[in-house]
């Protein structure tokens, strides 16, 4: 559906993609993820036509729309401050890009109240002027006006950055519901790793204008393909070669000493495994615990290493900071990476046989 080959976007000197491949799927909600200033936005308005490669190809439903202008390219695009009119309505705004196609008044009527049901805009609302509206409903709006025009493309842009935790939660999910409904081919850009991992089929992930990784959710952060992936998706551990010393001592695993090892916080527990497996014993002693209702957050020294885990309230042991304890732990869920490249470190690669 759609394909960015070899595209290079430079603003003077300065190179702030250079050389990006990504192919999106029909019916796909992918999503560019990376911190402030990685290119994630750059290569959406590059999509969009707001941006002009100096290199490269854009390529939407098999077509080359790399030198189109935005408004012939089928796409409709949400902004970060939703970019709506405040003198107008809700309706006017809804309405804006069917009158600038010239549809007729009668159509754009229906068309406008049909899209403003399906994101649960009253037509009560629709008069209103948009200042009067709460964050959510201007964030319905700004939705609405860019799927009126039934674009091949829905394309986001930290829509739901100027919301509250509360309400970005709910309204996550309900773009998500409204993306699967329509059916439509969606790029969403975004900071926030949760959103990314709760609403998306495939994400990828942004470094300083280049993907270190492209995958479903699971794969990202199960399988981080590098150092920087695995440090900024989820919360880890870092773990010290004495204490990968002591998994392989325990259990034979034949970890490497010398790469950069992490462990993810809930991949560790205080809590022997109820039927056995794999898991192996490291000795410990609890510096903290803090409550945050479901469960309590956890640091455990072990072998030099301070491992985060956490334990729910309704069950499990608790034990008390200043006391022994035991780190239970699967080998093959602590995921190492080559200390010059940030590469991930595999069993099968020769390289992996460090000191």
């Amino acid at each position: 559906m759609i394909r960015l080959d070899n595209i290079e976007v430079t603003f003077g000197d300065f190179t702030a993609i250079p050389q990006l491949d990504l192919h999106v799927r029909p019916g796909e909600f992918f999503t560019l993820l990376g911190p402030s200033g990685c290119g994630k936005t750059t290569a959406l308005r590059t999509l969009a036509g707001f941006i002009q490669p100096a290199k490269g190809t854009v390529w939407v439903d098999g077509q080359d729309v790399t030198r189109l202008p935005s408004d012939r390219r089928k796409v409709g695009m949400v902004f970060q401050n939703y970019a709506l009119f405040p003198s107008m309505s809700v309706w006017e705004n809804i309405a804006f890009g069917l009158r600038v196609r010239k549809e007729k008044p009668a159509e754009s009527d229906r068309l406008v109240r049909d899209i403003a049901r399906r994101v649960e805009l009253s037509d009560e609302q629709l008069p209103k002027n948009v200042a009067e509206l709460s964050g959510g409903q201007q964030q319905r709006v700004a939705v609405a006006r860019a799927l009126v025009l039934k674009p091949k493309i829905l394309l986001l842009d930290e829509p739901l950055s100027n919301l509250d935790a509360k309400l970005r939660h709910q309204l996550r999910q309900q773009l998500k519901d409204l993306q699967s409904e329509f059916g439509i081919t969606t790029v969403y850009v975004t900071h926030d790793q949760d959103e990314a991992l709760a609403m998306s089929d495939r994400v990828a992930v942004f470094n300083k204008g280049v993907v270190e990784q492209v995958g479903t959710p699971q794969d990202i952060y199960d399988h981080s393909a590098t150092e920087f992936v695995c440090n900024f998706i989820g919360d880890s551990s870092a773990l010290t070669p004495e204490f990968v010393a002591e998994v392989n001592r325990v259990s034979g695993a034949g970890l490497s000493t010398g790469a950069n090892s992490y462990l993810r916080v809930e991949k560790a527990s205080v809590d022997a495994p109820a039927h056995g497996g794999v898991a192996v014993g490291l000795s410990g002693r609890v510096l903290s615990r803090t409550y945050h209702g479901l469960h309590s957050r956890y640091v455990v020294r072990s072998h030099g290493a301070d491992i985060r885990l956490l334990v729910k309230e309704d069950g499990g042991s608790h034990p008390e900071p200043g006391t022994e304890t035991t780190v239970y732990l699967q080998p093959d869920h602590i995921l190492q990476y080559h200390q010059d490249t940030g590469a991930a470190l595999r069993q099968q690669d020769p390289a992996a046989a460090l000191p």
